[in-house]
C-alpha cells in the first residue's frame, strides 16, 4: 500500500455529503437506501459559467450496496442550476437531475492493487464522501455553452447592447480605417 493511501485513510469526513457505511457492513448483497439534503459547498458544475451554486440545497435519493469491492452507490441528485446566457449574459436559473453510479472501494480491496488513486474512489474510515461524484455528474450534465433560449441573437459587438432589446434596425456606422483619416480631415473642414 502506498505512503498516500495510508495518508489518507486517516482522514475523518464528516458533513451531508458524508454517508457513513458501517451500518451497511461488507456483507455483498446488503444494501439500504439513503435520503438526505446537503448544502453545496463549492459550485457543483461549471464555475463561471452554470453550475449549482454554494449554499444551494440539493436532495439525495440513493441506494448503497455492499459488493466484493466496497460500495455501489446508485440514485439521483436534484438541485438548482444558476448560471449566465452565453450569448447576452442574462441571468439563467433551473433544475438539474443527475445520476449517479459510483464504487467506492475498500482501502485493502483487489482495486488497491489494480488501479491508481484517481481512479477509483475510495473509502476512508467506512466513509464515502459524494459531493464530488454530483460535481462530477453535474459538469457532465450542464451544457457548456447555456443559453437562455435556443435562439438568442446575443449581444451587438458595436455597442454591447441585447439585440432582443436593440431591434432589426440597429446599426451602427463603420468607417474603413484606411478612409478614418480623411474624413476626420473632412470633419476639420467643415468646422473651420
Amino acid at each position: 500500500m502506498s505512503a498516500n493511501r495510508k495518508g489518507s485513510s486517516r482522514q475523518v469526513l464528516s458533513g451531508p455529503w458524508v454517508i457513513d457505511t458501517r451500518e451497511l457492513g461488507r456483507r455483498p448483497g446488503s444494501s439500504r437506501s439513503v435520503r438526505r439534503t446537503a448544502t453545496a459547498t463549492y459550485v457543483l458544475g461549471l464555475e463561471g459559467v452554470i453550475g449549482v451554486p454554494v449554499g444551494a440545497e440539493v436532495e439525495l435519493d440513493l441506494l448503497l450496496e455492499s459488493v466484493v469491492e466496497g460500495v455501489l452507490v446508485t440514485g439521483t441528485a436534484d438541485g438548482p442550476l444558476a448560471g449566465e446566457c452565453s450569448r447576452c449574459l442574462d441571468p439563467i436559473t433551473d433544475e438539474v437531475t443527475v445520476r449517479v453510479t459510483e464504487l467506492f472501494a475498500y482501502p485493502d480491496s483487489t482495486t488497491d492493487e489494480t488501479t491508481d488513486d484517481d481512479e477509483v474512489s475510495r473509502l476512508v474510515d467506512e466513509r464515502l464522501d459524494l459531493e464530488p461524484v454530483v460535481r462530477d455528474a453535474v459538469v457532465l450534465a450542464v451544457p457548456h455553452v447555456p443559453l437562455c433560449a435556443e435562439d438568442c441573437p446575443g449581444l451587438c459587438a458595436g455597442c454591447g447592447g441585447k439585440w432582443a432589446d436593440l431591434g432589426p434596425d440597429h446599426r451602427h456606422e463603420t468607417i474603413d480605417p484606411r478612409w478614418a483619416a480623411l474624413q476626420e480631415r473632412s470633419q476639420q473642414d467643415q468646422g473651420h
